[in-house]
């Protein structure tokens, strides 16, 4: 069997079992709550995977072993930084959101940041987030289905356009079929697969290279690469710089909507336990393999075009063509995955977050399932027209959304409230000052994009409270 059908036949057996999927998952969706929640029935594997895999995906398979592959050694902060994330979102963010969420009957981030009906500026501040999350996720979309495409098109000689509208085909079929539960269903099917890539083809790797120690001797003999954020890690302030920007990639976990969903789902305090264990335990598995992957990468010095495609390049290398065939189908099915998610949040958004006094949005399942198709046609205009590196481009809409919306939930978790004004005006100096600074020259490891924004909203979240009535 040629690698090419090795890649099809798996390729097959997992869209076939991702469409049955989302069969099984429409016959537990009756209404708003299971599409975009699931019941609140959520188990600990399926929350822990899914909320985990739906905030890697591209980005961590292809971005993070790209940049270890082109940054050598400094790429190594990326993993307290993302552990970090996953740290707070599971020991801070998970408890307590499932509760208030639970109290207050909130489906979406946006119903926990906008208070309870009645409350005041609650229709604008609705607005404001639901605009700063659309915006955010047509670009973090793009990048999945541009992922994708590239993926299809190196591997089966497609066109572009087509590869990405075959993966973003099936990708909406089985959300639409089955809402929040097929989403969480194929996202933990994505962990798995993601974790079983982060084990073999980095150690496969590191074998080829001779073990640990020849890997370090390799790495000093290589000349220093240019870290990301247009510096490399200078000694001195720069290197500062560049290690506290790397570790604010973490400050945007709590602001991310497609992840912290998956608190609010919960079943009880049992699956948080259970879930946080394995959540934690898999951010570990796939950010160090893909870390290590990366760096095998350079010693070994494969040549790639484009240095985020050197996990294909060494699945190609490295392992039989049968083997690299499956892995290869495998990883890109689960990158392709991870739009689902995005979808799901972005069809919450319209659907439901925009039901304002002053507004007639789209109702019901069938309104739900439309905006998942407009949504969709749009990602993938931006990734066929506006095309970009996946790790900038995913990075840009995660400090986005997260400097914006999770600073304020931080805030609110801690038991303190927000006066409506204060809420409106962190989100904006989160959002705005994200894309001002992201217009700008890039500073090292783009420290100012992804510290600043987050610390002038949490600083606005903080003063702001409410005056006495």
């Amino acid at each position: 069997m040629s690698r090419e059908q090795a890649v099809l036949l798996t390729l097959v057996a997992y869209k076939l079992a991702l469409v049955g999927i989302g069969l099984w998952a429409s016959r537990r969706t009756r209404d708003t709550t299971d599409f975009f929640l699931g019941g609140r029935r959520l188990g600990a594997w399926v929350a822990s995977l899914s909320a985990s895999a739906s905030s890697s995906s591209a980005w961590t398979l292809l971005g993070v072993s790209g940049a270890a592959y082109l940054w050598g050694w400094p790429a190594l902060w990326l993993f307290p930084a993302t552990l970090m994330g996953f740290l707070i979102n599971w020991l801070w963010v998970a408890p307590r959101l499932m509760a208030l969420s639970r109290a207050e009957g909130s489906l979406t981030l946006t119903d926990v940041l906008a208070g309870p009906p009645g409350a005041s500026l609650r229709d604008p501040i609705r607005r404001t987030a639901s605009g700063i999350i659309l915006f955010s996720f047509a670009f973090y979309i793009a990048a999945q289905f541009q992922a994708a495409g590239h993926a299809f098109a190196g591997t089966f000689g497609l066109d572009l356009t087509a590869a990405i509208l075959i993966g973003g085909g099936i990708i909406i079929a089985y959300t639409l079929l089955g809402g929040f539960w097929a989403v969480s269903v194929t996202d933990s099917l994505q962990g798995l697969l993601m974790a079983a890539s982060a084990l073999l083809l980095p150690l496969t790797a590191l074998v080829a290279v001779g073990g640990i120690g020849p890997l370090a001797e390799g790495l000093r003999a290589l000349p220093p690469a240019a870290a990301g954020g247009g510096a490399g890690p200078a000694p001195g302030l720069l290197g500062l710089a560049f290690a506290a920007g790397t570790l604010g990639i973490g400050l945007g976990y709590p602001g991310q909507p497609h992840v912290v969903n998956r608190f609010m789902a919960l079943r009880d305090a049992a699956a948080l336990r259970l879930g946080r264990a394995i959540a934690i335990g898999w951010a570990a598995v796939i950010y160090g393999g893909m870390l290590l992957l990366g760096l095998c990468g350079r010693v070994l010095a494969s040549r790639v075009e484009n240095h985020e495609e050197i996990f294909f390049a060494l699945a190609g290398d490295l392992l039989p063509p049968v083997i690299a065939g499956i892995m290869i189908a495998a990883v890109l099915s689960a990158v392709m995955s991870t739009a689902d998610s995005q979808l799901l949040v972005a069809a919450s958004t319209i659907s439901h977050d925009l039901r304002t006094s002053g507004t007639a949005p789209v109702r019901g399942l069938a309104g739900s399932r439309l905006t998942v198709v407009g949504i969709s046609g749009v990602a993938i205009l931006t990734a066929l027209f506006l095309p970009d590196a996946i790790f900038s481009r995913v990075l840009f809409a995660w400090h986005a959304v997260g400097s914006a919306l999770g600073p304020l939930l931080l805030v609110r978790l801690a038991g303190r409230r927000v006066a409506p004004a204060a809420t409106l005006a962190a989100m904006a100096a989160g959002f705005g000052l994200t894309i001002l600074l992201h217009a700008l020259p890039p500073a090292p490891g783009d420290a100012l994009e992804r510290l600043v924004p987050f610390a002038v909203a949490l600083a606005i979240a903080l003063v702001g409270r409410p005056r006495p009535a």
